[in-house]
């Protein structure tokens, strides 16, 4: 992607990197890794159950599923820009952050209370909207805690620990099911303590730095300065031209499922072979994009992305390679361009610019897997599954030759 030479607040540009990946980042990094770590146990208990859940217990159709995966993605859109700026402006990050947690935590348990397929999706709007309030200053608290050789690392750190609770939601989600007689309601209920628990842990124990002196004004530069950020544009735009054509794991799970012929019991489990790799791989993929560059790595990402689409359109047996392959490349495609495409945009921005800055290109991204979800899912209602695959790998491999063609992934623009 595209990084600068801009160092983080309040750190030498030229400080050691000591070995060990948690010893090499600060305290705030690691507190943070461990809210998220807490509050993905919560989010990923409700998701692990949620696409049987609204398909085929509540008969939600693949078109309104696909509306419903989009608008999970692009509620967080303005709110990230919101939060972005309200952050930047307050320099509360810690405060932006916290109440998005709380938001969401609440709508773990209003979802006892509905119980219509369109009264769960508003709530989960209201749920991605505290996502979207807390994701760009929590990632600013991490891009001013560490400088920018070490962006990478220390995303890789928090998205590892973000990813074990991604590991063990769908465990929990599983364990409630097997053993709780209404097991979705128990499983929300379940969740709701969980990230109530998380936001008790922000508020304890996560500690933002002062804010640097960068300006005799207490006001940030307005947001248009953000325009003459070299190469925030360009990667905006291969965020999103991928993003249009990234599927999202919900559809390739109920695919998977589908082929495996697998019990609803059992459908929690899949996400867990993601989450796995995620959490094996994602601090030595970051520490890999430092080293190669970021760009690369966003770009290898979308190929194993390709690679799962691939795997499920094969004429392949209902075995071994299809629950391995697909869930192993899903992981890694994560692991490569989660954490990534924050730490390479984060040195781009100045301090007082840098959570409205990792708000637009979030907010980037988000609108387009919006408008992908919603093209897959009506592709899916008119032709059917494996032809809306088809669609949507094609597209993201004519997507990946085009940003390699322009550009947009070269050092120049996506060191």
């Amino acid at each position: 992607m595209y990084l600068s030479t801009s160092r983080a607040a309040g750190i030498p540009a030229d400080t050691p990197a000591p070995s060990g990946p948690l010893r090499a980042v600060p305290g705030t990094v690691f507190a943070l890794g461990l809210v998220s770590l807490v509050t993905d146990v919560s989010a990923e208990m409700v998701t692990a159950v949620l696409p049987l859940y609204l398909v085929a217990g509540l008969g939600m159709s693949p078109l309104a599923f696909g509306a419903l995966d989009g608008l999970h993605q692009g509620a967080t859109a303005l709110l990230r820009l919101a939060g972005g700026r309200i952050s930047d402006r307050t320099r509360r990050h810690k405060l932006v952050a916290g109440t998005g947690y709380a938001l969401s935590a609440a709508c773990k348990a209003a979802l006892l209370a509905v119980t219509t397929p369109w009264s769960v999706a508003a709530v989960l709007a209201a749920d991605r909207t505290g996502k979207g309030l807390r994701t760009a200053p929590r990632d600013a608290l991490i891009s001013l805690s560490v400088p920018a050789a070490m962006q990478g690392r220390a995303f890789g750190v928090h998205r590892a620990l973000d990813t074990a609770g991604a590991l063990l939601g769908p465990l929990a989600a599983f364990g409630v099911l097997w053993v709780a007689v209404d097991g979705y309601a128990a499983v929300f209920t379940v969740s709701c303590c969980v990230a109530v628990l998380g936001v008790v842990m922000l508020a304890l124990f996560v500690r933002q730095a002062p804010a640097p002196a960068v300006s005799p004004s207490p006001a940030p530069p307005p947001v248009r300065a953000l325009l003459r950020i070299a190469g925030l544009r360009r990667l905006c735009l291969t965020a999103a031209v991928l993003g249009l054509f990234t599927v999202g794991d919900a559809f390739l799970y109920l695919l998977l499922q589908r082929r495996l012929e697998l019990p609803a019991v059992w459908f929690p489990l899949l996400p867990v072979g993601t989450a796995a790799v995620f959490l094996l791989g994602a601090v030595p993929v970051g520490r890999l994009a430092d080293r190669v560059g970021r760009g690369r790595v966003f770009a290898g990402g979308h190929v194993l992305l390709l690679g799962a689409c691939l795997l499920l359109l094969a004429p392949l047996p209902s075995g071994a390679l299809l629950v391995v392959g697909v869930p192993a490349a899903l992981g890694l495609f994560y692991a490569a361009t989660d954490g990534v495409l924050m730490a390479a945009a984060g040195p781009l921005f100045p301090p007082e610019l840098r959570t409205t800055g990792l708000a637009v290109l979030q907010t980037a991204q988000a609108l387009a897997r919006f408008a992908g979800s919603l093209l897959f899912g009506a592709t899916w209602t008119v032709w059917g599954p494996n032809p809306a695959l088809g669609v949507a790998a094609g597209g993201l491999l004519l997507a990946l030759a085009l940003v390699s063609v322009s550009g947009g992934l070269r050092p120049g623009g996506a060191s």
